[in-house]
């Protein structure tokens, strides 16, 4: 299409630099959960924006880091896959100067890649401009990145220029969806994302590494109002009784926040009834893993 721009974009770095963060904020919508604890996106999510210059594909991967388990080497597969299949690769950091294993890790993922390379500073309302300037020096002596741009998610600063980058950077190309999809997630498993993130946000350190999240039901009632039927599974006897909390007030806490969220996105009432099971040592277990959505490699 003529004067229209479209391709695929990836946002790839360490783990908790922002890349949900700033996806969200680009396309205008929550779609890809966010918390401070690493290892909060596990699957590749695609989300889309469409405007007169143009269409985007933006895919969220997993952080780049080593992996501990085989759900971990199901992120990095993730992460690796994405990377020959796009058009622009964001690489997001923080404002810091130090280039140290993790970044080396991707840095090593991007080699023989010959996909452009923005590097994108997030962060940037949290440091000065000698850290900022020190942080792009350091990263560009590693990497040779076709553009850098600074940016804060959070703030919304400067992401008008970034988008803009971007479609520049794009080839003339068909419209791949219409015009008002969002997401190629189903509702479903954005409910259960959603149910994940609380419980990220929530729950002490120790358990969500081992939190996974199963929609079993999502019926509309004649009325309007949705019964969503989900269970929270986790590893280890012990932290089932930390994610349901005393009388059951973290279980109530997380079910109440991903409610108004969800029937928010929804624009429906939610009842929402949350049980907790424990599957020991999921993460490990390859058929559990593909029970879960995870297409993991023997």
């Amino acid at each position: 299409m003529k004067g229209f721009h479209s391709g695929f974009v990836t946002l790839i770095g360490r783990p908790n630099v922002g890349k949900s963060t700033l996806m969200n904020h680009l396309i205008g919508q929550k779609i890809a959960i966010t918390s401070e604890k690493p290892q909060t996106t596990r699957n590749r999510i695609e989300t889309v924006y469409t405007d007169e210059r143009g269409q985007i594909i933006f895919l969220d991967t997993p952080g780049i880091t080593h992996a501990k388990n085989k759900l971990g080497s199901y992120m990095i597969s993730v992460a690796e896959t994405t990377l020959k299949e796009v058009d622009l690769i964001l690489w997001l950091a923080e404002p810091s100067a130090f280039f140290g294993e993790g970044e080396a890790f991707v840095r090593e993922k991007l080699s023989g890649v010959k996909t452009p390379v923005f590097l994108v500073i997030n962060k940037i309302d949290t440091a000065e401009e000698e850290k900022i300037k020190a942080c792009e020096e350091t990263f560009c002596r590693e990497y040779p990145f076709r553009k850098v741009i600074r940016v804060s998610a959070l703030k919304e600063e400067n992401l008008d220029s970034l988008m803009q980058a971007i479609f520049d950077a794009l080839p003339e190309g068909p419209q791949y969806f219409d015009e008002d999809t969002l997401t190629d997630q189903p509702m479903r498993q954005i409910a259960a994302e959603i149910i994940r993130e609380k419980a990220l946000r929530n729950l002490s350190d120790e358990v969500p590494h081992g939190i996974a999240v199963e929609v079993d039901s999502m019926k509309e009632r004649p009325d309007g109002l949705f019964d969503v039927d989900a269970a929270i599974i986790c590893e280890k006897e012990s932290h089932k009784g930390i994610v349901i909390g005393k009388q059951g007030a973290m279980l109530k806490k997380i079910g109440s926040q991903a409610r108004h969220e969800i029937e928010a996105l929804m624009d429906a009432r939610i009842n929402l009834k949350l049980w907790v099971k424990v599957r020991k040592d999921w993460r490990n277990d390859m058929n559990q893993l593909r029970g879960f959505g995870y297409t993991v490699k023997k």
